[in-house]
């Protein structure tokens, strides 16, 4: 019993090596947020001061530019192509091309991503409006790639914090200053095979609100194949679609951020991770690996083969049903909030994309001009009305309700859970965190703890930080 014991204190201990290893690079407060130091793929950092000032200037001088007055400008926007940029370009910008006269939009498709886009900025030939992914934002500001929009906003422009869903605007900003339009956002809920409930004596209609209820039930959907060797059917995976380490952090009431330091170490961050190893050690990863080989050769989400209980996935993957002529589920199912661990409140966590405008943008004024209308509630609603919009949940409550997107009730589920949605810590090390939590969550689930490894990679991750944020770990 005494050895038993010991083993579950080794355990415990080997994750937390795990997630201290993050907190020992990520502890950084003020890193990189300003100076002369070069930023991340080679885009140059440069001091706010002057810049902040002639923006503003820009801002409070002709408001009227972009809507008749003035020379003729051509912005350039950097979107996606395809599909993408024939219905943008013609439900969208053609709105705007017709409100300002004077503006001309000239589409550049991403190539290259965001490298590419790092590039342009560094030398000097940024298009004026490009789309980011929101959690990068804060990485990009700090780093010196983005102009602020706030000259803009305070020079009295209608752009409110209050139109936004609160994580989705707190996303686009940095140390008080807006750097970017949200544009579009998803977040998480949990769906459920009511077929697969009755079938384990479960009430279908009583999905899990807690993490031990949904423990209880998952127990009871686990089938192996005739052999032993697999699962022909399982009750619930903690690391399959999208439930991750941040997905189970904040399920389980742990927080990314204390005040403007990150937190990795968060003791309710590794007992989530602890919880998500405990499945891995009672159902044998190498079983449960052979059962998402299967899965994966389906073409499918795996909750749509039915023989999966619970899976935690996006809004999106309710496109599915008419997206896709593989799905066709012969079974009962619904959607829920995720569960939560005991006392904590169930709640989600929502992405997304934005639109910006690159440090060195040409015509900065016809560039906000662009950005509030394309990010606004008139581009906004006029996107979110087209014709194969889906499943989609926009940035703005306002435009949620006047296209009645709550009453298909199994989306009506996310959308009620946008103003409680976490959100990715914003930070000069976003991209480095969010690798990060992966790294670690595939160490812990294979077994991979060993405090000497750690060792080798705290070591690493030190040198990765003098290297990138110009400065010792603090």
């Amino acid at each position: 019993m005494r050895k038993k014991k010991g083993a579950t204190h080794l355990r415990r201990a080997m994750l937390k090596y795990l997630v201290t290893a993050l907190s020992v690079c990520f502890v950084l407060t003020g890193c990189g947020g300003s100076g002369g130091s070069s930023g991340e793929n080679g885009a140059t950092d440069t001091k706010g001061t002057d810049s902040t000032n002639q923006q503003t200037d820009t801002a409070k001088k002709n408001t009227d530019t972009g809507k008749g007055g003035g020379e003729k400008v051509t912005l350039e926007l950097w979107g996606w192509g395809g599909k993408f940029q024939t219905d943008y370009t013609k439900i969208v910008i053609s709105e705007f091309e017709k409100e300002h006269p004077n503006i001309k939009v000239k589409y550049i498709i991403d190539q290259g991503g965001t490298d590419k886009l790092t590039t342009l900025i560094a030398g000097g030939t940024p298009p004026d409006v490009a789309v980011l992914d929101r959690f990068m934002v804060g990485q990009w500001a700090a780093k010196g790639s983005l102009e602020s929009l706030q000259p803009f906003v305070d020079a009295g422009d209608e752009v409110r914090a209050d139109d936004y869903y609160p994580g989705v605007w707190a996303e686009a900003n940095y140390k008080d200053q807006l750097y970017a339009m949200p544009f579009t956002t998803d977040n998480r809920a949990l769906y459920y095979n009511k077929t697969l409930m009755k079938e384990a004596g479960l009430d279908p209609e009583k999905p899990p609100d807690t993490i031990a209820e949904l423990d209880a039930m998952a127990e009871k959907m686990f089938k192996k194949t005739s052999n032993g060797s697999g699962y022909e059917q399982v009750g619930f995976i903690p690391w399959a679609n999208q439930t991750y380490l941040y997905t189970q952090s904040w399920n389980f009431g742990g927080e990314w951020t204390d005040g403007e330091e990150l937190a990795p170490n968060h003791p309710q961050i590794v007992k989530a991770l602890e919880w998500m190893v405990s499945y891995a050690k009672k159902y044998d990863m190498s079983k449960i690996n052979k059962f998402n080989d299967v899965m994966g050769k389906t073409g499918i989400n795996s909750f749509w083969t039915g023989k999966v209980g619970f899976v935690v996935d996006g809004n999106w993957v309710l496109n599915d049903l008419t997206s896709n002529a593989k799905v066709k589920p012969t079974f009962e199912w619904g959607v829920a909030p995720m569960p939560s661990a005991e006392g904590y409140p169930q709640t989600t966590w929502a992405g997304g994309h934005s639109w910006v405008m690159p440090k060195g943008a040409k015509h900065p004024q016809e560039a906000w001009e662009l950005l509030k209308f394309i990010g606004g509630y008139k581009g906004t609603l006029l996107w979110a009305k087209r014709a194969d919009a889906g499943n989609d949940i926009t940035t703005m409550p306002k435009v949620n309700e006047e296209i009645k997107i709550t009453e298909n009730p199994k989306l009506k589920v996310f959308v009620d859970l946008m103003p409680v949605a976490h959100y990715r810590p914003v930070t000069p090390v976003g991209q480095k965190l969010w690798d990060e939590t992966f790294r670690v969550q595939d160490l812990a689930l294979n077994g991979k703890g060993e405090p000497k490894e750690r060792r080798t990679s705290i070591t690493s991750l030190k040198n990765w930080n003098r290297n990138n944020q110009g400065g010792p770990v603090s």
